[in-house]
């Protein structure tokens, strides 16, 4: 198969998935003989880095995230895309912001560390829809009395906020423009917090904000 219908494979499939594609599974698109035998991954990606640098720059853009790879918008672009539908884009209260932020640049931590960081309580509304929405896990227990569940994030949330692996997380206070632009500036105190924290002295507690329980589901 030349590397021209490779690319038209890679391309409809890219656009058809509904979630990023790993480089194993594009592969597994293709029969014996289909891909260079030498080493077919190679090939698959060698295509792809052609496609996402193609596109750089255009409406659309190919994107590698942690789950693998996907077409998306850029995010200045948002804005108008938006405009096609009617309902407005989810909003999210500060306090959820802020334990979000805790538990991606803590982890694993559990409730209580991030309530001492915040200086105030962690309503349970607030760690269930992280957990519904899927961008926190439990990934374990803390070897304490009370064996408390400490918490880490997820590849869906990678993939939200288009990283590969948590070494690419942004500065503290770029995180919620990724998120969402209206909440620019509300980490502030929590990465004020952290440092006053690692320097040993004690920060005032941060207002909370109510967060209305998540739906059953």
């Amino acid at each position: 198969m030349n590397a021209g219908h490779i690319r038209k494979v890679l391309e409809a499939a890219l656009l058809a998935a509904d979630s990023p594609l790993s480089e194993s599974r594009l592969a597994n698109l293709f029969l014996d003989g289909e891909l260079p035998p030498d080493d077919p991954k190679a090939a698959i990606r060698a295509t792809l880095a052609r496609i996402a640098a193609e596109n750089s720059g255009r409406g659309f853009e190919l994107v590698r995230v942690a789950s693998g790879w996907r077409f998306q918008i850029p995010q200045h672009l948002a804005p108008w895309v938006g405009r096609l539908w009617h309902e407005p884009p989810p909003r999210y209260s500060r306090a959820l912001l802020e334990t979000l932020a805790l538990v991606a640049y803590r982890q694993p931590a559990t409730r209580g560390d991030i309530e001492a960081v915040r200086g105030v309580g962690v309503s349970a509304s607030i760690m269930r829809t992280l957990l519904e929405r899927g961008w926190i896990r439990a990934v374990g227990q803390r070897d304490t009395p009370g064996r408390p569940t400490l918490y880490g994030t997820t590849r869906a949330f990678l993939d939200y906020f288009n990283l590969r692996h948590l070494d690419d997380l942004p500065p503290l206070d770029e995180l919620p423009g990724l998120l969402d632009e209206t909440a620019a500036g509300e980490f502030a105190e929590v990465e004020e917090a952290l440092a006053q924290e690692e320097d040993g002295a004690n920060g005032a507690p941060l207002e909370a904000e109510p967060l209305a329980p998540a739906a059953a589901g």
